[in-house]
C-alpha cells in the first residue's frame, strides 16, 4: 500500500515500510490532493487538513494523526466516505505536564508552591495529572470541566470561581467551537475581567481557547501577572506584541518530548496495524535510557528545571518569532522526567 506520511513523525516511516509499504514522505502543511490520489493511508500531524479539499477522489480509507487534537480532521466528511481516522489520546500528556511544571518553578522561582491556588480548566488526562501533582506540593487546586460535570462528576467549580481565587490559572481543555460547552475563547475578555489575585495563565491546550488579544490587553493593563504561552492563534503567524510580553513563549513544543512521540506514533502504528490485519509485533524499536540518566539536586524545582527549563526554548523564539514553524519542525525532543533516576538531598 501506499501511504503518505508527515516527514515529522519520528519512527513511523521505517516500520511501515518493514510492515511492507511503500512510504512516501512529505511537509505536513505541503501534502496536496495529488499527494493523496492513488495513496491508502495517510498519517499526519496538525498542519494537514483532512478535509473534501485534500481527500475527495483519493484512495485514503485509513488517517492516523499523530497527535493528542483532531480539529484538523473533518470527521463528518470521513465519515460521509468510509474513510476511518484515529488520533493518540493522551500520547504526550506526559510532556505537557513537564511543561506545565517547569513553567511554573521558573515562574515561582524559590517562592514555595504549597499555599498557593491552581486552578486547572479542563481535567482529562492532562489536567487531571497536573492536578494530582499539584496536590502534591501543598497547592490548593480548583478544577473546571462543564462537560465532566455534566456526565455527574463531583468537585468541579465555575470558570469565574477559577478566575477568582487562582494564583495560577492552567488551559487544558479540547477545542470546541460549538454544541453545549465550546472552549473556544474560554480565557477570553469575560475571564481576563474576572481575575482577582493576579495570576499566572498557561496555554498549553490549542492557541484559540485563549483570546490572544484579550491576553494581551490583560497583561498590559496588569491585569494577569504573566503569561505563559505555547499555543498561539494564528499559528505560524503569531502576535509578536504578545510574544514580547509572555513570561514563557514557545512554538507548540510542550508536548515534544521523545517519549510523547514514541507514544504517538506507537498507538496509530497499533491501530493501523488492527485496520489491515497486520498480527506480527510492530517493529517499532522502544527508547533508549537518555544519556546521562542520573539527575542530582536540592528539590524537585531544581531537578525539573535541569531536565528541562522552557525559557530556553522561550529566548530562541524571542529571537526569531518568523522561525516559528522551522523551530517546531526540529525541535530536538527532550526527555521527560520519568526517563531518568532523580536524587534530591532535601
Amino acid at each position: 500500500m501506499k501511504i503518505v506520511v508527515d516527514e515529522k513523525i519520528p519512527y513511523i516511516s521505517d516500520a511501515l515500510i518493514q510492515m511492507g509499504h511503500t512510504v512516501v514522505e512529505k511537509a505536513g502543511n505541503a501534502i496536496v490532493a495529488d499527494d493523496v490520489r492513488d495513496a491508502g493511508a495517510l498519517f499526519v500531524r496538525t498542519r494537514t487538513e483532512c478535509n473534501a479539499s485534500l481527500l475527495e477522489g483519493s484512495s485514503v480509507r485509513f488517517i492516523g494523526t499523530a497527535t493528542i487534537g483532531y480539529d484538523h480532521i473533518d470527521n463528518d466528511y470521513c465519515k460521509s466516505k468510509g474513510i476511518y481516522w484515529c488520533s493518540a489520546p493522551a500520547c504526550n500528556a506526559g510532556g505537557v505536564v513537564q511543561y506545565v511544571q517547569s513553567s511554573i518553578y521558573a515562574w515561582c522561582g524559590s517562592r514555595p508552591l504549597k499555599g498557593l491556588t491552581l486552578g486547572v480548566v479542563g481535567v482529562g488526562a492532562i489536567g487531571s495529572r497536573v492536578a494530582a501533582w499539584a496536590a502534591s506540593q501543598g497547592m490548593r487546586v480548583l478544577l473546571n470541566d462543564p462537560p465532566h460535570e455534566a456526565a455527574g462528576e463531583q468537585g468541579f467549580v465555575s470558570l469565574q470561581t477559577i478566575a477568582c481565587e487562582s494564583d495560577i490559572v492552567t488551559f487544558h481543555p479540547t477545542l470546541t467551537r460549538g454544541g453545549e460547552f465550546p472552549s473556544y475563547h474560554l480565557g477570553g475578555e469575560e475571564f481576563f475581567a474576572s481575575v482577582q489575585r493576579v495570576p499566572l495563565v498557561i496555554n498549553a491546550s490549542r492557541g484559540a481557547v485563549v483570546d490572544n488579544a484579550a491576553a494581551l490587553k490583560a497583561v498590559k493593563a496588569g491585569k494577569i501577572a504573566d503569561i505563559v504561552l505555547d499555543v498561539w492563534e494564528g499559528e505560524p503567524l503569531i502576535d509578536c506584541e504578545l510574544l514580547e510580553a509572555a513570561f514563557i513563549a514557545t512554538p507548540h513544543i510542550a508536548g515534544y518530548s521523545a517519549e510523547g512521540k514514541f507514544n504517538a506514533t506507537y498507538i496509530v502504528l497499533n491501530k493501523f496495524a488492527d485496520f489491515t490485519g497486520y498480527k506480527d509485533a510492530l517493529p517499532i524499536t522502544p527508547l533508549a535510557p537518555p544519556a546521562v540518566p542520573l539527575v542530582e539536586a536540592a528539590n524537585e524545582c531544581e531537578a525539573l528545571l535541569r531536565i528541562y527549563n522552557p525559557m530556553t526554548d522561550s529566548a530562541v523564539l524571542k529571537c526569531s518569532p518568523s522561525q516559528f514553524e522551522e523551530l517546531r519542525n526540529n525541535y530536538n525532543f527532550r526527555r521527560e522526567p520519568s526517563a531518568y533516576e532523580i536524587r534530591l538531598s532535601e
